[in-house]
């Protein structure tokens, strides 16, 4: 007995100093500050590592390396080490006694450390857990699943199950870190429907905590983008995040940020202001390619010609220096930016001679993008980039790198089209979406019209080739019984080729789906009728009935863009009081949706339809407002800049003569001189036939005056006045001024008073012709624009006469006598 208790007392004093000693070597491992010192601890304990061990060390290598600078790291060092193998190597053959967060932690840790693809130990760790993922917790399930999708096992089984997990357990996730790395991960295997639970989930989440990090707003957007959605309500609560964590932004950040918003069609002045004064701060501090080529491309269309032209002399000076990626990033900005600056653009063709053969087939057709559109004069360049470009045409097999290469080569200079482009596009135009017939119909009709189809019979293959696509888009319309699927792809195609062939075809096609429009859909396809430019009465009805119906479910800037659709055709649905009232109740309760320049076009497109809600009005016509409106506007694309400007001065009319209760002034007057004086002259000659025929009609020159701008600023063709004998009155003997401005008549100073009362009885005739864009396509009804001039003319004490052009060019009116009375019934009001 005394024999066995000293063995036993020998046992347990030996099993706890090995506890001892375990314990002691963790906290060793624990607590090194190099990687040396992990691998010399692991050398001289190998034969006592556990699993444990094997686990904290490898954690270690990688926590080392995070702490230190990017461009400080020693991955190389540290996978070429012989402990390092031998870490993987015991990882390997101890991953089943590993802890089920241990192998998810290590498998993080080797892929950080950039060990290399389909390396063993990476496989054994993924299958392990993938066999315990059931008993994973939240966190440790969303890190393997985030680990899963740096491997770019996008579609496999374990995502798959993954995703099942996430279905099961969402209710129970309220960790917003958690969820956005589980969306990340899973978006490529979800359903419709389970995306909109992850979308309502991540709201909710975004609302309940005070103090949320960036890097959670950057996750939910990069899901947005995976999913290619539109998601209003994240993006701005995303958009406020940012705008809460401004010392947590830096130029990579800023430049992830403008991009992810770009590819989902979002953008906030309130952003670009934050990121315009932070990146202005330290511009001079970004001195190596990379980082120059993120502040070129995220500060050069927002600054100042000054820091502009600073940007554009560092690129010079940098140029040698750009990769291939940095070349695209600097000619898409300077194609964003419309600067053709000659020595940038040397340079850059000059750079592109190096880097052309490592492009893959998409960048080399945006490069033909950018180049084209710079009037890039490298012609050396532009044939090595056609013969780059024929050479992935003639192996291309997917009908969208086959379209994109043969709309690029249509776009290069002194390309003609042979017969390797017919027998491609010809192979691939059955198996083509829309947008994909769209690029290839556009490049065949480019070269058809430029006669640059040089061999025997080409022209009449075009010819053949066109009608076939035209067949193929028939085709693939009439099977279409998805509408959403069809919106989907209608959404990539806007070209004259489209609209002339298939637009009409397309209408009737969503007639016919017309059961499958809902809330959700609403806004895509008033974006198509947008585009189409027709009054489909039936769509039109339905697209109200439904917006009025399901008001509370969409975004209230979706329904901005419903209502420019009724308000730019002039349409009145059965309900339009309804309609636009219980969406001015809605958007109007919801301003703080809008940005500063956004509430300008709302309250534009709500004019031009006649409504004026008060709130919206004084909102808008407010001095802080405009204050702000114009610190945003300088950060603001020119094009969109110029649209805000443009609709602003529209509405300041509108308001003035539709709603003088309002007290608003007219403060657009040296806006619209500018505008005027810096666009070419109105005088064309159809005003000029037009006017001879008044002339004649009216007894003298003096009698009618021709491009006359109207209190407010209203051009109008002609003008004339009858008095109460309907007598024409000449305007020399009335003294009234004939001051010439490019053609233009300006007959007043900016309000009534510059204009000679008229005697009684007499009227002010303002004569229009209106040619097809006044009007919806194939169609006699006035668009909304063109009404609302007719309605303030009439306010100005016009009687406006309209010429439309498919009663002036009717066979009715052939001969000029037949036009003069045409001209002079109307004109004298005879029936």
């Amino acid at each position: 007995m005394l024999c066995l208790r000293q063995v036993c007392l020998f046992t347990v004093r030996r099993y706890q100093a090995r506890t001892l000693s375990s314990d002691l070597l963790l906290n060793q491992i624990s607590n090194c500050t190099h990687e040396d010192e992990v691998f010399s601890l692991v050398g001289r304990n190998k034969a006592r590592l556990s699993e444990k061990h094997v686990g904290i060390a490898l954690n270690m290598l990688w926590q080392l390396q995070k702490k230190r600078p990017h461009l400080s790291r020693t991955n190389d060092y540290i996978r070429n080490h012989s402990q390092f193998l031998t870490l993987c190597i015991l990882a390997e053959n101890k991953v089943e006694h590993m802890e089920d967060e241990a192998i998810v932690d290590v498998l993080y840790s080797i892929l950080r450390l950039s060990v290399g693809d389909h390396n063993s130990l990476e496989e054994v760790l993924v299958t392990e857990a993938w066999k315990r993922l059931e008993r994973l917790s939240l966190p440790a399930l969303s890190k393997f699943a985030l680990c899963l999708y740096k491997q770019r096992r996008h579609f496999s089984p374990v995502i798959g199950k993954v995703a099942h997990i996430v279905d099961m357990k969402l209710d129970y996730i309220q960790d917003i870190r958690v969820l956005s790395v589980l969306m990340i991960s899973i978006s490529d295997v979800i359903s419709q429907s389970f995306r909109d639970r992850l979308l309502h989930k991540a709201g909710q989440l975004l609302e309940e905590e005070n103090e949320l990090h960036f890097n959670y707003a950057k996750r939910i957007l990069q899901f947005l983008q995976n999913v290619k959605l539109r998601y209003h309500p994240l993006l701005e609560k995303c958009n406020k995040i940012f705008l809460r964590s401004t010392s947590h932004l830096d130029i990579h950040s800023i430049n992830l940020i403008f991009g992810l918003y770009e590819q989902l069609g979002f953008d906030s002045a309130e952003f670009r202001l934050v990121a315009k004064q932070l990146l202005s701060e330290t511009v001079d501090d970004y001195n190596d390619p990379e980082t120059f080529a993120k502040l070129f491309c995220a500060l050069g269309p927002m600054v100042g010609s000054k820091a502009r032209d600073r940007l554009l002399v560092t690129a010079v000076r940098m140029a040698e220096e750009f990769s291939s990626h940095q070349v695209l990033v600097i000619l898409k900005t300077m194609q964003k930016m419309k600067c053709r600056h000659s020595r940038l653009l040397k340079k850059m063709a000059s750079v592109l001679h190096k880097h052309l053969d490592s492009y893959h087939v998409l960048q080399l057709v945006k490069l033909a993008q950018y180049l084209v559109m710079l009037r890039c004069q490298d012609l050396e360049l532009f044939a090595k980039l056609t013969t780059l470009l024929f050479g992935f045409l003639k192996s291309s097999v997917t009908p969208a790198d086959t379209a994109a290469i043969i709309r690029a080569l249509a776009t290069l200079p002194s390309v003609q089209v042979d017969k390797i482009i017919i027998n491609k596009a010809a192979a691939v135009l059955p198996q083509c979406r829309l947008h994909h017939l769209n690029c290839i119909a556009t490049a065949l009709v480019k070269w058809n019209h430029y006669d640059q189809l040089h061999w025997q019979n080409s022209s009449e293959l075009c010819v053949k080739l066109l009608q076939k696509l035209n067949d193929c888009g028939f085709q693939r319309l009439q099977k279409a019984n998805n509408l959403d699927l069809l919106l989907e792809e209608l959404s990539h195609v806007n070209a004259d080729w489209f609209e002339e062939v298939l637009s009409e075809e397309t209408v009737a096609m969503c007639q016919r789906l017309i059961d499958q429009i809902t809330w959700a859909n609403v806004l895509q396809l008033s974006i198509f009728l947008m585009k189409t430019n027709l009054r489909c009465p039936s769509l039109l009805d339905r697209i109200a009935a439904v917006t009025v119906e399901n008001i509370d479910k969409i975004h209230p800037f979706e329904i901005y863009f419903i209502l420019v659709l009724f308000s730019a055709l002039n349409y009145d649905p059965p309900a339009n009081e309804e309609l636009f009232e219980t969406c001015i109740q809605h958007l109007t309760s919801n301003l703080s949706c809008f940005e500063t320049h956004h509430l300008v076009l709302l309250g534009h497109v709500l004019a031009v339809a006649g409504y004026f809600p008060p709130v919206l009005i004084m909102r808008i016509f407010n001095v802080s407002f405009l204050s702000k409106l114009d610190s945003q506007l300088e950060v603001l694309p020119d094009s969109l800049k110029q649209r805000v400007c443009l609709h602003l001065m529209k509405l300041n009319r509108a308001v003035c003569l539709e709603c003088p209760e309002f007290r608003i002034p007219w403060f657009h007057e040296h806006y619209c001189q500018r505008v005027f004086r810096n666009s070419r002259s109105r005088i064309n000659p159809l005003r000029q036939h037009i006017h001879r025929m008044l002339t004649e009609i009216l007894g003298g020159s003096n009698y009618a005056r021709m491009s006359v701008l109207t209190p407010y600023y209203y051009e109008i063709d002609f003008e004339c006045i009858l008095d109460e004998n309907k007598n024409p009155r000449s305007y020399m003997a009335q003294n009234i001024p004939l001051d010439d401005v490019k053609g233009i008549h300006l007959s007043h100073d900016v309000k009534d008073e510059g204009r000679k009362a008229l005697p009684p009885g007499a009227q002010r005739i303002a004569l229009e012709f209106l040619d097809s864009k006044a009007f919806s396509k194939d169609s006699r009804h006035l668009k909304g624009e063109t009404a609302v001039k007719k309605r303030h003319l009439e306010v100005l004490g016009y009687r406006v006469v309209q010429i439309p052009h498919f009663e002036w060019n009717s066979m009715v009116l052939s001969t000029k006598g037949e036009r003069v009375e045409y001209l002079r019934r109307h004109l004298y009001g005879i029936q």
